[in-house]
């Protein structure tokens, strides 16, 4: 298989280009997506290539943007919605939660739903707080939706495209701290399936999961560790909804220690849903210390970046943590 260097950003718009190329029933929704190419330049020369009957600048209205992809997508159509920010999901929730993530239920299975809704989320941009959320663990919660949240170009691309082959709604959540980061892509067609884990790195006495961004300070920390002789396995989920159980079971049966490692706010967030499914699962009877979990302070996220920085896990809190559990 070709490999080709290409940095995050530069994989989601293969995926999106990929998939438009390849069926005339996808298009490309949302607020400067067009003649702009999106608030991150995700979507840059797809106006001049699909033209705009296939890339539509929409009103500023997310409540609009999510209405009008789930209303395309029970006509046969595939949207790609983009959402500037993930904190405007908040403006979206009506069509995304109420509408677009029960019409399958709600109509016996006739009705199929293939949108996604791409969001970037994170802090680490200097943006402040109504731009900087990771709001994950609201969408997790709601039945119908699938959630998918990958770290890297790889991952990006097959699950994007996968994504926009699915036939449910799918909220696609980009990391944007790392849309220049690079890392090898095949230039052929590919797709990864939802629901499997990928062990980023293996190792024998602690398992950390990480998610988004927390996945590179993971593996950062992680070779810090390895000097002291402390060998971290990294996992990363790749997919909230649906989400691999079986790889993050296997490893903390392995290591018998688990660290969770994510942006979001503490307080209700994904770590406390992964900590339950595995003690509810037969790893529990292999953990030697309790499940920790390393995540974002319960405050607004500040603008200034020193603070910023503060609010959120950093490599050096993830160092500390395994520290103190192994």
């Amino acid at each position: 298989m070709t490999m080709a260097l290409i940095t995050y950003k530069e994989a989601v718009r293969q995926a999106m280009q990929e998939e438009m190329r390849r069926d005339e029933n996808v298009f490309l929704l949302g607020e400067d997506v067009g003649v702009y190419g999106g608030a991150f330049g995700v979507s840059l020369g797809m106006l001049e290539e699909f033209g705009e009957e296939r890339v539509r600048d929409t009103p500023i209205s997310e409540g609009v943007i999510a209405g009008a992809a789930a209303g395309a997508a029970v006509t046969g159509l595939r949207p790609i919605a983009e959402i500037m920010f993930s904190d405007f999901i908040t403006i979206a929730m009506d069509s995304l939660v109420n509408q677009a993530a029960k019409m399958r239920y709600m109509f016996g299975g006739k009705a199929k739903v293939p949108m996604v809704l791409r969001m970037p989320g994170g802090s680490g941009t200097g943006a402040a707080a109504q731009h900087s959320q990771s709001l994950e663990a609201w969408l997790v919660h709601v039945p119908g939706l699938k959630v998918v949240m990958p770290s890297t170009p790889y991952d990006v691309k097959g699950l994007l495209k996968t994504a926009i082959r699915d036939d449910n709604p799918v909220v696609f959540i980009e990391t944007k701290t790392v849309y220049n980061k690079k890392g090898e892509v095949p230039e052929e067609d590919y797709v990864i399936p939802f629901g499997v884990a990928d062990v980023k790195r293996v190792g024998r006495d602690v398992t950390v999961l990480a998610t988004g961004v927390m996945v590179h300070r993971s593996l950062e920390a992680a070779e810090i560790l390895a000097k002291e002789g402390i060998d971290v396995e990294v996992i990363d989920p790749r997919t909230l909804v649906p989400f691999d159980k079986e790889t993050l079971v296997k490893s903390v049966i392995k290591t018998g220690k688990l660290i969770i490692v994510h942006e979001a706010c503490k307080r209700g967030g994904f770590g406390g849903e992964v900590a339950a499914e595995v003690m509810e699962s037969e790893a529990f009877d292999y953990l030697d210390a309790p499940i920790k979990r390393v995540a974002g302070k319960n405050i607004p996220i500040p603008y200034c970046m020193e603070l910023e920085k503060s609010a959120v896990p950093q490599v050096d809190d993830i160092v500390n943590a395994v520290r103190e559990i192994v």
